[in-house]
């Protein structure tokens, strides 16, 4: 080969290399409790303004996730933690096993939606709360009425009718217990809040290792009433399922779906890429299209099957303190009503 045709080759690589054909990407392994079916349109959205960095998903429900992320302390894993309930990022941050950073967004991010500490250990993307699922036809096979209150779905004509997610493994059932006990009172155990469980439990058939099942057995008509959250009941009336959607009106539970950064990566600027498109505008309108409240305002479009003043009904929430709580109140509630839990597969 003459030098004259040499040249145009090395022309060519340089190109390539100057315009990163060559670059290696950078792989962040994600650990996330977001549902399935939304993970490829947040993936999609980042990847596009950051093709140098791939994501790789480790998906389970919250307390699945949050069980191994503090079994894998020692030995971390996780780059990032995404869509993962801010309570169980605030027992993480407990742990000394996250790393502040400010994104470029905080400062859209409502004060009530992130860590108070500056920079923040971690900041919120959505909220996601509590929503019955209530099949319409099979109640009216059963003659049951539709309930509207938490307390009206103690009464014992639901004997056997209703499913609900267990709180050690799911998110949504954490979230739910801890508003009862915030609701009627926890006093370790003797307090409303579980006064008020012994009676639910004496009506339900299951308790499931997933938010979102609940109100797809009721959608299917398996049982007549899912507790789950309004993402799931959202799209399965949107779907064509039998249901109607009933938000409780004593109040209701709710989680932040929230964004940190692990202290074990070694992939730390990778990391805060994510965590800038995660807080982005951009962002937020994802999740808008999931979620009826988002962490920056003015975001989200209404959902057609979600109150509008759905944010004032939910319960006051303090994430440290459910956090510091975890433990013992997953210990009570296993002690009392595990037992009716299915099986782990």
């Amino acid at each position: 080969m003459n030098l004259g045709s040499i040249k145009p080759v090395l022309a060519a690589l340089a190109l390539l290399a100057t315009t990163g054909a060559f670059a290696q990407k950078t792989q962040l392994t994600v650990y996330t409790a977001l549902e399935t079916d939304q993970l490829k349109a947040y993936e999609s959205g980042f990847v596009k303004d950051n093709p140098t960095i791939e994501i790789k998903w480790v998906r389970d429900s919250t307390g699945v996730i949050t069980a191994k992320l503090l079994a894998e302390k020692a030995n971390p894993q996780a780059d990032v933690v995404m869509g993962v309930a801010a309570s169980s990022l605030a027992l993480l941050d407990k742990q000394g096993m996250l790393i502040p950073y400010a994104p470029l967004n905080l400062d859209a991010i409502m004060s009530q939606y992130r860590d108070k500490k500056n920079p923040p250990a971690w900041f919120g993307m959505d909220v996601w709360g509590a929503t019955v699922c209530f099949n319409t036809v099979e109640a009216q096979k059963k003659g049951l009425p539709k309930p509207e209150t938490w307390k009206d779905m103690t009464k014992p004509i639901y004997k056997g009718q209703i499913v609900m997610p267990n709180p050690a493994s799911s998110g949504t059932g954490f979230f739910d217990v801890s508003a009862w006990l915030t609701l009627w009172g926890d006093d370790n155990g003797k307090g409303g809040g579980w006064k008020y469980m012994d009676a639910l439990h004496e009506n339900i058939a299951q308790y499931t290792h997933s938010g979102s099942k609940p109100c797809n057995m009721a959608a299917t008509g398996e049982y007549v009433m899912g507790i789950s959250f309004e993402y799931r009941g959202n799209t399965n009336k949107a779907k064509g399922a039998p249901i109607d959607l009933i938000f409780p009106k004593e109040g209701l539970g709710w989680d932040l779906e929230a964004f940190a950064i692990h202290a074990g990566t070694k992939k730390l600027d990778a990391a805060k890429k994510l965590a800038d498109w995660a807080s982005s505008k951009d962002a937020m309108k994802l999740y808008g299209k999931n979620f009826a409240i988002t962490a920056i305002p003015g975001v989200a479009e209404p959902l057609k099957n979600v109150p509008v003043d759905y944010e004032k009904r939910l319960v006051k929430m303090d994430f440290a303190t459910t956090a510091a709580n975890r433990e013992r109140v997953l210990a009570e509630w296993n002690k009392r009503y595990d037992a009716k839990s299915e099986l782990k597969k």
